[in-house]
């Protein structure tokens, strides 16, 4: 990889890292759950990435344990949110 191709990724990295943290700082407190149940989809779509990534095509094996990181923080985010999610709309079922 070269020095370029590094650079672009970083600049990709940091513009993504800021926009996601300015959108999520301008939702209100009430719509926090059901913007963050929401994105269990984004998380989805990193454990498929992941597998991906842990395959035996070729990757380095610094890029198998990244993914394998990868795989088992986006599984325990996506538990999470299904967590939450429930806990939520059981606070709306009549009791």
């Amino acid at each position: 990889m070269s020095a370029e191709s590094l650079i672009i990724l970083l600049y990709v990295l940091v513009l993504a890292s800021y926009l996601g943290f300015e959108l999520i700082a301008k939702v209100p407190p009430t719509l926090h759950t059901p913007l963050m149940s929401g994105s269990n989809a984004i998380s989805g779509i990193t454990i498929v990435g992941a597998i991906l990534a842990c395959n035996e095509l070729g990757y380095t094996s610094t890029a198998k344990w990244l993914g394998m990181a990868a795989l088992v923080l986006a599984t325990v985010n996506v538990m999470g949110g299904y967590a939450v999610t429930d806990r939520m709309l059981k606070m709306f079922k009549k009791k």
